[in-house]
This record gives structure tokens, C-alpha cells and sequence, in this order.
């Protein structure tokens, strides 16, 4: 199946760069997003998220005439739904800018279009959900145009690279319907490409995430029980890591980002009575930002009423500026409710603006006047700090790393008390 337009809607982590990668290989590309902001922003010139090598391909994109931004979709061979899934507070998957994006489409619907969901969905959510609404239009997906469900599966920090050299799964309402999907993404893809049906390309994404979240949650389990018995976990970690069988992740200061704390409530709301261990992870987890907020107190000698805390990173992840679900924003609100005087500073947005916080630019500002400073994301800029140039900023004697970034002697020997997660040899 030949293309030469396609429609992308939605302009974030995941449209923007697939957008931009089909434009750059000769696609002519119409980029939709919603929101004013994102319109104009692109449209001067410049970008609204931040992703190593983004800036160059938006610009090239763009010179090149191949991709243009516009607030709402036109007519196109293909359309490509990468809009969010977020959930709701009791956990349920908000579908409405997935239903949003469909039903733009319908106008545009014309005989032999492919449209495709790359957006993160629970199970069925293609067949069940999209289908209905662009058959809409009176043409039959299978029939009259092409359906696919195709996920991202790409890694903040390594998006444009890892969106051409990653496998891809094509899950079709149809085998037809698949291999127009393959022949879309074969524009770039330079990985394998495997096709199936959309429910269960659907199912893959959740389960690799989720997959994830479990992982995750008994490495943040086993910090709780070092702490428990009076070991450090880094170490248990690293010598039980030798046996050849066993790969056991890092503890940290809970889960975040658009994927892994969110996808596996997805399966947990689509089957509650078989999901007992899903939905267990993800309880270890969402708790692990209050373990912080322990540690936190014990460092201040049981005492966080008026103290002062620098939180250093706000990020969901090293490197990247991504605020999604971040379990670093979460530790900081339990501070500051606990009444604790919180400042951030978060280096890959030092600008942000985020409700209910104290946000500063700079790192020296940050800790001032603190009394702990709280290293909640491990930014190579941050693990790299000089505790010796540290303590001349600010007053703070007392320093906690819930992600094994800093080396407990160089801040000891200036006489800070070091206090790591998962650690308790007192």
C-alpha cells in the first residue's frame, strides 16, 4: 500500500517525533494537536518538549515542507492517533482524547485510509471503541478502510533512535488491514516487524510495562526489608545479581512516566478478579514516595514540622524533563503535608511550574537554606555535584539519596550524616 499524506494527532513525546521521523522520509505530514500552545509553539519554529536530537529533526521537518501544524485534522491516506490515555483517580483508564481524536477523523474518512491507535489503550480498546466510532462515517473498517492498533515502544532520553531501530508489532483488525500498517512504518522502521491481530498487540504493550512495574516493585519491597533487617540492599542486590539466572532491578523512590505506572492499571480495571499481583505492584509501588517521606524524618531526627528540605530532581527518570506521574513530585507534596518546607529544583526544567510547589532555577538556590538536601532523581548533572562546593552554598549537614547517586564518603568526610534508601546499618 502506497502513502504520500498521513495525519498525526496528538504533537507529544510520541507524535511529535513520529511525525517529524515521516516527514523527513519524504511523507508529506499534517501534525494535529488540540492544544493553542503546542500549535503556535511549532509553528514558530520551536518545540514544547524536551528529547536529545528533537530540536533538529522538527526544524529539518519543517524546512523541508513535508510537515505542517494545524489545529485540526484533513484529509490524509493515513491517520495516526498518538493522543494520551491517562487515568482517572480511581485508577480508571480517561479515554477521551483517544474518543476526541477518533471522531475527528470521521469527517476525513475516505475509502482505502489506514487509520491506526499507537496511543497506550486496555485491552480491545481498537475493536470495542475506535471501530464503532469511524464506522461512523457508514464504510466498514476490513472492509472499506484499514484499522491497526500499533504501540510505541520507545525509551524518554532514546526516542529517535530507538523509533526507527526498535521491532515493531502491527496488530490488525484484519490481516489486510496489518499489512498496510507494515507498509506504513516500513517508511522508517528499520527493525523486525511483526504482525498480528490488534487486541493482542494491545495486550504486548501492557504486558511489557507491567512486566516492568512488578519487577520494580519487589526490588522497592526488598529496600523495605533491608531497612527492616539491617543490611543495605545495594549490596544484597549486587551479590545476589552474580547468580546467572537472576537480574534484580534497582529500588527508587516509586515509578512514574506516562507507561509503567499507569499501563498496568489498564489490565487491573479490565480484569480485577485475575489481577491480584498486578495490582499489588502497583500498591508497592504508588506507597514508595511515603517511604521517602520516612526516610526524610528519620534523617531529621524524627522531626519535619518546619524544616527545610532542597528536592533535588522532579523528573519520573534520569535525563529526561518528563513530569508525568513522577514519584519525585508526589515525595515533595507528602513533605510539604507533613509540614515540611520544600524548594525544588529540576535541572531539565528549571522553569517548570508546578501546582502546590516551590520551584527555583538553580541548584544553589535550591539549598540555601535548607536543612536536607533530598536527591530524588539521579541526573548525571546532580550525581556529580562536589560535596565540598555544596557545602559552602548552603547550611544543610544531612544528606538522603533514594537512588544510589552520590558516594557516602566524600559527604561524610565534610561531616554530612548520610542517609541512603534501603539502608540501615545503625
Amino acid at each position: 500500500m502506497n502513502f504520500e499524506k498521513i495525519c498525526v494527532l496528538g504533537l507529544g513525546y510520541i507524535g511529535l517525533p513520529t511525525a517529524s521521523t515521516f516527514a523527513t522520509h519524504g511523507l508529506k505530514v499534517v501534525g494535529v494537536d488540540v492544544n493553542p500552545a503546542v500549535v503556535s509553539t511549532l509553528q514558530s519554529g520551536q518545540i514544547h518538549i524536551h528529547e536529545p536530537g528533537l530540536r533538529t529533526l522538527v526544524q529539518a521537518a519543517v524546512g523541508s515542507g513535508n510537515l505542517i501544524v494545524r489545529p485540526a485534522p484533513e484529509e490524509a491516506d493515513a491517520f495516526i492517533i498518538a493522543v494520551p490515555t491517562p487515568f482517572f483517580d480511581d485508577k480508571r483508564a480517561d479515554m477521551r482524547a483517544v474518543i476526541s481524536a477518533t471522531e475527528a477523523i470521521v469527517p476525513h474518512l475516505r475509502r482505502g485510509n489506514l487509520v491506526v491507535l499507537e496511543s497506550t489503550s486496555p485491552p480491545r480498546t481498537t475493536v470495542d471503541l475506535v471501530k464503532p466510532i469511524l464506522e461512523r462515517s457508514g464504510m466498514k473498517a476490513g472492509i472499506d478502510f484499514s484499522l491497526v492498533y500499533s504501540p510505541e515502544r520507545v525509551l524518554p532520553g532514546q526516542i529517535l533512535r530507538e523509533l526507527i531501530e526498535n521491532a515493531r508489532v502491527i496488530g490488525g483488525f484484519d490481516r489486510s488491514s496489518a499489512e498496510a500498517g507494515r507498509d506504513l512504518y516500513a517508511t522508517f522502521v528499520l527493525g523486525e516487524i511483526f504482525l498480528t491481530d490488534a487486541t493482542t498487540a494491545e495486550m504486548c504493550k501492557l504486558m511489557e510495562n507491567t512486566y516492568r512495574d512488578v519487577n520494580i516493585a519487589i526490588a522497592n519491597e526488598f529496600s523495605r526489608l533491608a531497612e527492616r533487617f539491617g543490611i543495605d540492599v545495594w549490596e544484597a542486590i549486587s551479590l545476589a545479581n552474580r547468580h546467572p539466572r537472576v537480574r534484580i532491578l534497582n529500588p527508587g523512590p516509586g515509578v512514574g512516566g506516562h507507561c509503567i505506572s499507569v499501563d498496568p492499571w489498564f489490565l487491573v480495571e479490565a480484569a480485577p478478579d485475575i489481577t491480584s499481583l498486578i495490582r499489588t505492584a502497583r500498591q508497592v509501588n504508588d506507597s514508595q514516595p511515603a517511604e521517602v517521606v520516612e526516610l526524610v524524618r528519620r534523617a531529621l531526627e524524627g522531626q519535619l514540622e518546619g524544616r527545610k528540605v532542597a528536592a533535588l530532581g522532579l523528573s519520573y527518570k534520569p535525563d529526561v524533563d518528563d513530569l508525568r506521574e513522577s514519584p519525585a513530585i508526589e515525595v515533595a507534596h507528602l513533605l510539604q503535608k507533613a509540614g515540611a518546607v520544600v524548594t525544588c529544583f529540576e535541572p531539565f526544567k528549571p522553569e517548570s511550574d508546578i501546582p502546590g510547589l516551590k520551584t527555583v532555577p538553580t541548584l544553589a538556590q535550591a539549598i540555601d537554606e535548607a536543612d536536607v538536601l533530598l536527591l530524588l532523581v539521579g541526573h548525571a548533572g546532580l550525581r556529580s555535584i562536589d560535596p565540598f562546593v555544596v557545602a559552602q552554598l548552603t547550611k544543610a549537614r544531612s544528606v538522603v539519596d533514594t537512588v544510589k547517586g552520590w558516594d557516602e564518603a566524600s559527604w561524610t568526610t565534610l561531616g554530612f550524616g548520610f542517609h541512603r534508601l534501603g539502608v540501615n546499618k545503625g
